[in-house]
Order: structure tokens, then sequence, then C-alpha cells
């Protein structure tokens, strides 16, 4: 669907699941969601993905490496759906690229032709990124995509325990060139 010099983006597939856990549930990849999680709740969010792909014709896509045909893992843009949270309304672009791939660029390359996509195919005014303030590889990327700081957006991720300090969203946005 978007392919960059390395990488295909794709809509998500039935079987994309497995590798998808295998990749991403691993102490290092969720440091920063929790911890590693049943693997029905893998499950649950590539289920999610692909509901608003077919919702919205946009998600958080697979990404896989051209070079071996391996997924790399998720990025793209998607509606956040966040109710009673300042970003309830945003277009969201998310990434999480797996442990073998980082410090190569795959996620800016990722994130990089998904910002390009969300301007070319939706009319939105902006892009909003976020993650808890621990996760600094995520929110420099956001940087170096040059996505500025929004504290009046910060937020409690539902998902999490009221005073989780892994739910304590930091918002970061760009807006439409």
């Amino acid at each position: 669907m978007i392919e960059t010099d390395r990488l295909i983006l794709r809509p998500w597939r039935e079987d994309d699941k497995a590798p998808f856990n295998d990749i991403i549930n691993t102490p290092p990849m969720m440091e920063h969601f929790g911890g590693v999680r049943p693997r029905a709740d893998i499950d649950a969010l590539v289920d999610r993905l692909m509901a608003s792909q077919e919702r919205d014709g946009h998600t958080m896509w697979a990404v896989d490496h051209k070079a071996d045909g391996v997924m790399a893992g998720v990025c793209g843009v998607r509606l956040s759906g966040y109710p009673d949270t300042g970003v309830s309304d945003e277009l969201e672009i998310g990434w999480r690229i797996a442990q073998p791939y980082w410090g190569q660029g795959i996620a800016c390359e990722a994130a990089e032709a998904s910002v390009a996509w969300g301007w070319a195919n939706t009319d939105r005014p902006r892009i909003a990124a976020w993650t808890n303030a621990a996760n600094s590889r995520s929110w420099g990327l956001m940087l170096r995509l040059g996505m500025e700081r929004r504290e009046e957006l910060d937020f409690d991720h539902p998902l999490y325990e009221v005073g989780d300090p892994t739910g304590r969203m930091i918002v970061y946005t760009i807006d439409r060139p």
C-alpha cells in the first residue's frame, strides 16, 4: 500500500497475528506499554487495526522489511477515538518497530511515509502522537518528524489504571504544511 526504499506498509491479514505477537510482545518492546500481554490482547489489537482499516480506510498498518520479507512492526495513522481526552478526534500516528530493526531508521522511514500519506489522503489539519514521558525513543522520533509538544492535550490513557505512569500520555502534534 505504501512503499519506501526499505519498507512496505500494508493492511493487516488474519495470518499476521502470530508473527506480530512474536515480534511485539517481548519485554523490551512492551516496556512502555505495561509489559508483556496475553496473546489474546495482541490478537485483539490486530482485530482493532483491521476494523479501523475497514471503517476509515487507514490504520496503523503492518510494516514489512523488503530485504528479508519479515514483518518489522506497525506504523500508520488512525482516528484516535479515545473519548473524554484532549485527543478524542485527532488523527494519530503511531509505531512500534521490532527490536532487531532498532537504530536503523526504520521507524522514522515508516513514520515519514505515514505522515505524507495522511496529508495526501485526509483533510485533517494536524497529526498527533503520544507516548509516556519515559519513552524517550518515541518522543524523540516525534521531534525528528517536526512535531511540537502540546501539554494542553496530555491525557490519562483509558486502557491503564488511573495513576499508572505508563498511562500518562504526553502529546505532540504537527500541523498540515
